[in-house]
């Protein structure tokens, strides 16, 4: 687009105005705003003649530019540039001509505003070159006016064209990806679904927009999916949650909502962008492998209490093996409370600890030994995350140290107590046993110990690489386990 298209028509009654004023400020017949492009000469605009422009060969103005300044010529015929224009001896017969240049800021001059007579003339008066001037400099303003606004008009023009590219490509993009996609204004206002979120859910186009969403959700969910969404809106934290969507067929099926936030450059939430992932039948997949394996530990659990039973009945038979019996069935039940702390549970018969914490599977270990008011073994410092293959030598380590403090130390006497403190140190957990309030303890114990302290050197030693100490104190044993953190939780 050329200047002269830029400022045609629509500019016509603006320009026109000028002329005309310069026409009765300079006393002349005619006046023109002239913009000179290439070889033509366009009047932007005219008093006096209703011209649109002339060659540049043509052209008074030409030579106004090329002086770069203002210029009169009294006479046109008495001018040698001028006697042979077409304008001078055409139809307008123009003997005076004065013009006055368009001078950009930049120093360029596109045309001239002037006044042209078909008399000779003796020359403009002082206040008519002045204000020919500043009519000129009132031109130039208003060119330059609207060719910023032209060049804004073809900035956001260009902008809203990349604009709806990108919105092209976003939604090419997001109708071909399996996930349903949608996305919402800051305020979480909900404004775009892709193809596939209709096509699951079968609902008209646009109404679940807004609101509307809550609606999908199966009334169980509701609350928490809102609830989760109003944090996100307000912290500006990732969305994620699992919940029942409506399905075209009329039944609900599991999907996997997220969202994240798209911010600006000043961190403000412009704004959020989801998906809807469809895990029904990962969904139903997993409660099936759930439901079999609390069943499996849930037998397991039972052969531990069937040991237990046969051994307890085996002692009633021969009476001299009572003391033995009787302890192998407390190991026995010991792995099997441990067992039962890791293994699959039911949302019903889930322990209320956690299940990978250390401190909770000490907690269950520890029930037995409970005092009437407080308990007679307190566990403290930093917990540590188990898994199911370390319990069973935890079980076994603990419930060994216990048993002999009920049989020789702390436990065994009113007001005894004993304190497991666990620590981090390197790669390695530190579990120390302290007893205090027990007998009093003269010497070591002579020998390499027990079956008892067999099976803690085998629990800690052998089976996870650890190392124990013991500190044979006067008020009571203090025991130091060393694990390798990695033999407690893969």
């Amino acid at each position: 687009m050329n200047l002269y298209d830029a400022h045609g028509v629509a500019e016509r009654g603006v320009f026109d105005d000028l002329t005309g004023f310069a026409t009765r400020l300079c006393e002349a017949r005619f006046a023109l705003v002239t913009l000179i492009e290439g070889d033509r000469q366009h009047f932007l605009g005219r008093t006096g003649t209703t011209l649109e422009g002339t060659a540049t060969d043509d052209s008074f103005c030409r030579h106004a530019i090329a002086a770069g300044e203002a210029i009169e010529v009294p006479d046109t015929l008495a001018d040698p540039r001028f006697a042979d224009n077409p304008l001078v001896t055409g139809d307008l017969h123009i003997r005076f001509y004065a013009g006055s240049p368009l001078r950009t800021d930049d120093g360029d001059i596109l045309g001239t505003l002037c006044v042209l007579h078909d008399e000779p003339h003796p020359g403009l008066t002082p206040l008519q070159r002045e204000g020919l001037a500043v009519l000129a400099r009132a031109a130039m303003d208003r060119l330059a006016d609207r060719r910023q606004a032209r060049e804004r008009g073809e900035a956001v023009s260009r902008t809203e064209r990349r604009l709806a590219e990108s919105e092209l490509r976003f939604r090419t993009l997001a109708d071909a990806m399996p996930q349903m996609v949608w996305s919402t204004l800051p305020d979480g206002f909900h404004d775009y679904y892709n193809a596939r979120w209709y096509e699951f859910t079968g609902v008209p186009e646009g109404s679940t927009d807004g609101e509307g969403w809550n609606g999908m959700f199966h009334p169980d969910d509701q609350p928490i999916a809102w609830s989760r969404w109003r944090h996100s809106l307000e912290t500006g934290e990732p969305y994620q949650i699992e919940y029942r969507l409506r399905h075209r067929d009329g039944g609900w099926r599991w999907v996997l909502g997220r969202a994240v936030a798209l911010r600006d450059d000043a961190d403000r939430i412009v704004r959020w962008f989801g998906t809807c992932t469809d895990i029904h039948e990962q969904k139903l997949a997993m409660e099936e492998r759930e439901i079999i394996s609390q069943e499996l530990s849930h037998r397991i659990k039972n052969i531990f209490a069937v040991i237990a039973g046969l051994i307890q009945f085996a002692a009633r038979a021969r009476p001299e093996f009572a003391p033995i019996a009787t302890d192998l069935r407390q190991r026995v039940m010991a792995l099997g409370r441990a067992h039962d702390f890791v293994r699959p549970h039911s949302a019903q018969s889930r322990p209320s600890a956690q299940q990978d914490s250390m401190k909770g599977l000490l907690g269950e270990l520890f029930k037995p030994y409970a005092g009437p008011a407080a308990p007679r073994v307190t566990v403290e410092g930093e917990d540590v995350m188990i898994d199911d293959r370390s319990a069973t030598p935890l079980a076994l380590l603990f419930h060994e140290l216990a048993t002999n403090a009920s049989k020789y130390g702390a436990l065994s006497v009113e007001g005894g107590h004993v304190t497991v403190a666990i620590s981090r140190e390197g790669e390695d957990v530190l579990l120390r046993w302290q007893e205090t309030g027990g007998p009093r303890v003269t010497a070591a114990p002579d020998g390499p110990g027990g079956f008892g302290s067999q099976l803690i050197e085998l629990s800690a030693v052998r089976q996870m690489g650890g190392t124990v100490t013991r500190d044979w104190r006067e008020d009571g044993l203090v025991a130091t386990i060393r694990i390798p953190l990695g033999s407690i939780r893969r």
